[in-house]
């Protein structure tokens, strides 16, 4: 029997707005990148109050970023492996290797301890991921880093809108890098973006989105052209477009709305879930924290397909954030000399990621409590 409800795990949220925003770039027919690209990059520079570029994915924006810093073939960049695939592939992209390392029991972030650990002559980077919207030991993570030399490369596909310390994520620090894909804190169906006060990589990131074109932004904000000009890198054609802009830039400016949401969705679900013998929530100070996911930790977890199977019966979604990375085949190799990550593969038999997103209603998660609560009772 078919629930007469699906509640999604995740989902874009777009309004009419944002329909007519597409539909202004339809009309004018300049559909590649232009004048909302700019205007977007614009907005996300104030939200932030610093520098920002955009691009065509989250993906995209750590890549570029990683080699906006010189990072490249025989290179190794320190990152968690209990993150999507993306932030490995980002790094093997480009020739170099990414290390596996643990995470802290407790916010899922990186182990900047057992990072350590890791170091060799060839570290040229560590990439903290902000798991779930939080950002674990950043401090630590910066000190550890300014101690061995490494840039500083945050992945916060995660987290647009999280402070931290009184800053917004993004707003301090060497190098941020965002996504803005379908069912991100905000979207532009999809897209990323790099924020950074360094300017040198700014520029060279400006130049590798558009094939390495020296100075192909200016012309494309006006709308022109470079037809002759020189090229003195590897580039990508990774820039954004006006259609995908235009949906961010109607999408930014709901986002105190979506962050409310979101953030009172999570409260509620870490209330329905207080004290539950099995059931652990993730420790976020949602004052704090802009939640992405809502992952909990289920405690004796034997059989979580069944369990996914189970709570599809009642139509309600359910996903896992994530499989560690060094168990994948492309990586698997690189990371059979490392120490040991238990608490990665020891944690990843325990998640499970509960439906959260700006049109889930309040009945919603109590529904999801409820029906999760029975069947690990």
């Amino acid at each position: 029997m078919r629930p007469e409800k699906i509640i999604r795990l995740s989902k874009s949220c777009i309004g009419e707005a944002e329909k007519l925003a597409v539909m202004g770039v339809l009309d004018r027919e300049y559909l590649g990148m232009g004048a909302e690209v700019q205007q977007f990059e614009q907005a996300i520079t104030e939200f932030f109050g610093r520098p920002a570029v955009c691009v065509v994915n989250g993906t995209a924006a750590l890549q570029l970023a990683l080699q906006a810093c010189g990072i490249g073939y025989g290179d190794e960049v320190l990152v968690q492996s209990l993150t999507y695939v993306a932030s490995f592939q980002s790094i093997s992209a480009l020739g170099a290797t990414p290390v596996a390392c643990d995470v802290d029991l407790s916010t899922l972030t990186l182990d900047w301890r057992d990072a350590e650990k890791r170091l060799t002559p060839k570290t040229k980077a560590v990439m903290p991921v902000h798991y779930s919207g939080g950002v674990g030991a950043l401090d630590e993570i910066y000190v550890f880093a300014r101690k061995h030399g490494l840039r500083v490369i945050e992945d916060a596909a995660h987290a647009f809108g999280t402070v931290y310390q009184g800053k917004c994520v993004g707003g301090f620090g060497d190098i941020t890098c965002f996504s803005f894909d379908g069912i991100k804190n905000i979207t532009s169906g999809e897209g990323g973006c790099i924020v950074t006060d360094d300017l040198e990589v700014l520029q060279r990131v400006q130049d590798a989105r558009l094939l390495d074109v020296e100075k192909d932004t200016e012309k494309r904000y006006a709308g022109q052209r470079s037809w002759e000009f020189d090229v003195t890198a590897q580039g990508w054609r990774y820039h954004m477009s006006n259609i995908m802009a235009a949906i961010g830039l109607e999408q930014i400016k709901r986002f105190d709305e979506f962050a409310a949401i979101r953030r009172a969705r999570a409260r509620l679900y870490d209330e329905l879930f207080d004290g539950h013998p099995r059931i652990h929530s993730m420790p976020h100070d949602y004052d704090t924290v802009v939640p992405h996911i809502y992952v909990v930790r289920v405690s004796g977890l034997d059989d979580r397909k069944g369990l996914q199977a189970r709570l599809l019966v009642h139509g309600i979604q359910t996903g896992i954030h994530y499989q560690p990375n060094h168990w994948l085949s492309l990586y698997r190799d690189q990371s059979q000399s490392t120490a040991p990550l238990p608490v990665a593969e020891a944690v990843y038999t325990e998640l499970l990621t509960l439906p959260l997103h700006p049109d889930l209603s309040e009945d919603d998660v109590r529904f999801v409590a409820e029906i999760l609560k029975r069947e690990v009772s």
